[in-house]
């Protein structure tokens, strides 16, 4: 186990500009690894039996001019792709994105801020006070069981002030939670190449779908997006090539409501068997590709999916 802690963790070594500062990395790590609580750098001293001079010490080290975050996770990118057995499909690392609100007792707290919460438990409230993070990860393991590893997490809302401390005044806002989970993807997709990045529903937008496409004309990477449409999603067919009479043709054709699609085509669905949560399922599946989006009208592929014949 030591040896192999050793290989992973060795490769950042060149992430710190002297030896003593990725020596407290090491501590650190494996603090964090075997601490018992979640008392943050009070933990890792208590479990690892150290010195309780060191608690400035490691405080220290969060400060530290001798490593950044950014070449530390650019490091991390690339030990996961040596030595995780990752998930390929057609050539595609498989990445996850989620958004997560941690409830906090502290209003006054950088970065804690009023939040709606979208889930259905009822037993939740319909707001909050708390952290907004977003967290990127890649799906790892073997055929009988897969892994999210994370790979990225920041606070995506609630320190637009903080972060407006470095910028000057002609620099645009940071951007909303939706796009900042596309950019942040996106850069961890370029460490792969090609990747495909799983969202939920609610990350389905004309904002996201744009950020997407200025990236992609920046870089030669290429991410796919895969999410849930609503259920009352509204998509449109291509307009006609040519346009009887005068005046300008129609960015569209005509609209259709997916939903109406499983009762009124339900003849066009076709058959296969899935492997689902450890059992085979028959289920019936339908592609089209569509417009979607007011004002963007972007071409984006569905898929309707039943599990019982209509």
């Amino acid at each position: 186990m030591l040896k192999y802690m050793n290989n992973l963790l060795q490769p950042f070594r060149s992430c710190f500009s002297r030896q003593a500062t990725f020596e407290w990395f090491v501590v650190l790590v494996v603090g964090f690894m075997l601490r018992s609580d979640h008392l943050g750098v009070t933990s890792v001293i208590r479990d690892l039996s150290l010195n309780s001079r060191c608690y400035e010490t490691l405080i220290h080290f969060f400060r530290s001019s001798g490593w950044s975050t950014s070449t530390l996770r650019q490091k991390w990118l690339q030990v996961v792709c040596q030595h995780a057995p990752l998930l390929v499909v057609q050539g595609r690392m498989v990445l996850v994105g989620d958004g997560m609100k941690q409830v906090k007792e502290g209003r006054r707290m950088p970065g804690v801020k009023k939040l709606h919460q979208e889930s259905e438990n009822v037993s939740k409230g319909d707001y909050l006070f708390g952290h907004l993070f977003g967290a990127i990860g890649i799906l790892v393991g073997d055929s009988r069981k897969w892994f999210c590893m994370p790979l990225f997490m920041n606070l995506q809302d609630g320190v637009q002030t903080i972060l407006g401390w470095k910028k000057s005044k002609d620099e645009a806002e940071t951007p909303s939670h939706v796009v900042q989970m596309i950019k942040q993807g996106f850069e961890t997709a370029k460490g792969y190449g090609q990747a495909l990045l799983l969202l939920d529903r609610y990350f389905l937008s004309a904002p996201a779908l744009e950020r997407l496409k200025a990236c992609h004309l920046t870089s030669e990477t290429r991410m796919h997006l895969v999410t849930k449409a609503k259920s009352n999603v509204v998509a449109y067919e291509r307009s006609p090539a040519k346009k009887p009479g005068r005046g300008r043709p129609p960015k569209t054709g005509q609209a259709i409501k997916l939903k109406e699609l499983f009762t009124t085509r339900a003849a066009d669905f076709q058959t296969t068997t899935l492997l689902l949560y450890g059992k085979e399922e028959t289920v019936q599946f339908l592609c089209l590709d569509l417009l979607w989006g007011q004002g963007l009208y972007q071409e984006l592929r569905f898929v309707l999916v039943g599990a019982t014949p209509f």
